[in-house]
């Protein structure tokens, strides 16, 4: 039997050691998040996700509705004029659908500038840090190089591959910046890449890969971002 002196002593360095444990940790976590910080964008809102989704599914019902009056656009998948035309035939319809997609660029860009920054603000982040300059650098690249590809599809009259090229750089793009953010933009960009390889053998429907695309894809994994980390904020943020 153990006298109650030493029982005494035995658990208070039985307790010790466990507050020891315990503090080791919390300092090992403490380390994690401060590297994890100072290498990772993490004030990306999920909701920019979502909002993006929103505007990307409105902007594709309006294209809809566009071509849908216009019954003589149709006769050839890879160019939306009739007898693939050069003429204003082509540039009319085509000039309406990327002004159409430059609006919703816009409104997406303004989106998830507007839900970043608050997060960044409530997180205590910079929405402007060296890790967000990164994160779009990195974007920037494939993006640019996507957007002047997409040119010359237009200019050499094949609007029908415009929207699985978008689906492609884009894919590739948010692969490319995934390292400097949540890993649910790696998936995103797979799955974006993914679609985009699928809609190029089914230029007939680049509109409908788009929306799925653009649209039920940034829905899906911004909230899925929004339930995984914006949430917590919330919940934990006096």
């Amino acid at each position: 039997m153990i006298p109650q002196g030493k029982r005494s002593c035995h658990n208070f360095a039985v307790q010790s050691t466990l507050n020891t444990m315990k503090d080791s940790n919390g300092d090992l976590q403490h380390i994690r998040a401060l590297m994890e910080r100072s290498t990772r964008f993490l004030g990306l809102s999920g909701l920019s996700g979502v909002s993006a989704g929103a505007f990307a599914l409105l902007g594709a019902a309006v294209a809809g509705r566009y071509l849908q009056g216009r019954p003589d656009l149709t006769p050839e998948p890879l160019a939306y004029s009739a007898g693939g035309q050069t003429g204003a035939e082509y540039w009319g319809p085509i000039t309406f659908l990327v002004s159409t997609a430059m609006a919703v660029l816009a409104s997406a860009l303004l989106g998830a500038f507007w839900f970043t920054w608050r997060r960044s603000r409530r997180l205590g982040h910079h929405l402007l840090d060296r890790t967000a300059r990164r994160l779009a650098w990195n974007m920037l690249l494939p993006l640019a190089a996507g957007g002047i590809f997409c040119i010359a599809l237009l200019l050499h009259g094949l609007p029908g591959l415009v929207a699985p090229a978008t689906l492609v750089f884009y894919g590739l793009a948010l692969l490319h910046a995934s390292k400097y953010t949540f890993d649910e933009i790696r998936w995103l960009g797979l799955s974006e890449l993914l679609l985009g390889l699928i809609a190029s053998f089914r230029p007939g429907a680049g509109l409908l890969f788009w929306a799925l695309g653009f649209g039920v894809l940034h829905i899906l994994y911004g909230g899925l971002m929004y339930l995984r980390h914006d949430r917590n904020d919330t919940a934990t943020t006096p």
